[in-house]
């Protein structure tokens, strides 16, 4: 994948930006053949429940706003007018609920991780459709990787509303470094455990962005 141009590099975050992806390299890897059991039962589980396919993939935007595909565990069920399973809400299973809820779901994007569309840690890689509503400083997220957890998910997740959570990412931006690195992924830890911000009444996780005002 293409490094952005060095002149949106600052020159501090060089050598971070690379020893960080080589972490990420073997984080990944280890994290994929570790988890490879939990991700097999997991997959049998939604099998059952909802039939194939057991992995949702979907076009996101990555470094430098380059799409890629981000995949995950299946939580919803298929759009169906006649079942009534239009809105997310209604979508969104048992099964899938607490996947999301334990992070469980995340598990398939240590393989973005390892063919390097994603970092560990990063601003979450959210829809296309949001690109052409950031305003210039909210599409400086785009300057690093997309990563699996970030400084917004530990600060209130979906309890946050878009703004705030959108100056968190290019916060990380700005100042990422190992020490920050390791803060999150450590807090990550207890935000999973306590299940904190997972979603926001109504919605399978939170309402889409339209742009700030």
């Amino acid at each position: 994948m293409e490094r952005p141009p060095a002149g949106r590099l600052h020159r501090s975050h060089r050598g971070f930006d690379v020893s960080k992806r080589a972490v990420d390299v073997i984080g990944s890897a280890l994290g994929l053949v570790l988890t490879a059991p939990v991700m097999a039962v997991i997959a049998l589980f939604i099998r059952h429940e909802m039939g194939s396919p057991v992995i949702f993939s979907q076009d996101r935007p990555g470094w430098n706003g380059k799409p890629f595909r981000l995949r995950k565990f299946r939580t919803m069920h298929t759009p169906n007018e006649s079942q009534g399973l239009l809105v997310d809400e209604d979508r969104l299973t048992r099964l899938g609920r607490w996947l999301r809820a334990t992070s469980l779901d995340e598990l398939p994007t240590l393989w973005n991780v390892l063919r390097g569309e994603m970092s560990l840690v990063g601003p979450r890689p959210l829809l296309i459709e949001y690109l052409n509503r950031y305003t210039p400083r909210q599409a400086r997220r785009h300057e690093v990787r997309p990563g699996v957890t970030g400084l917004a998910q530990i600060s209130g997740r979906n309890a946050l509303d878009w703004d705030d959570k959108l100056g968190l990412d290019v916060d990380y931006v700005d100042r990422r470094c190992w020490a920050l690195d390791l803060a999150i992924l450590w807090r990550t830890v207890a935000v999973v455990w306590k299940r904190e911000g997972i979603q926001r009444p109504g919605y399978a996780t939170m309402p889409k962005f339209q742009g700030t005002k």
